[in-house]
């Protein structure tokens, strides 16, 4: 099924594309909201999903409980800081596509793609700047402790 761009659908890949943080949909709906005052969550949810199925955007994945999305379509590797929760993209040589016809020989599976995501600290952290935890972290950490 063919869908006609609008321009709320436009202005969130091009939003999309123009950052390197690797946004939640939140974070999309805030950055948008100022120039489309009627633009709902579901909308940004909806049209997100929609990009991806049809291959213009990338959820990266889940962390910490909220789906991350990429506007950078060519195969690369991301990080996440465990701390600050920091998603960024990692340039590493593709070696793992080179096993691909020794899986399919060993194992008789054919692998088509792969994504690779690696998480500890980021620079930031690992060298011990105060970077301010996110509110839900905070809270989570607070609700441990208090057991």
């Amino acid at each position: 099924m063919v869908h006609r761009n609008s321009k709320k659908r436009q202005a969130i890949l091009d939003c999309l594309r123009a950052r390197e943080d690797h946004p939640t949909v939140e974070m999309l709906y805030q950055s948008l909201k100022p120039a489309f005052p009627e633009l709902s969550l579901g909308t940004v949810y909806r049209n997100l999903g929609l990009l991806a199925r049809e291959g213009q955007a990338v959820s990266v994945g889940s962390f910490f409980g909220q789906e991350r999305f990429d506007g950078r379509l060519d195969p690369h590797s991301h990080f996440v800081c465990r701390r600050c929760r920091r998603v960024m993209d990692l340039e590493l040589p593709d070696t793992v596509s080179d096993l691909y016809p020794r899986m399919e020989q060993e194992s008789g599976i054919l692998a088509e793609g792969h994504s690779l995501t690696i998480s500890g600290l980021c620079p930031d952290c690992k060298a011990g700047e105060a970077i301010p935890l996110p509110s839900d972290a905070i809270q989570s950490s607070a609700a441990r402790l208090s057991r």
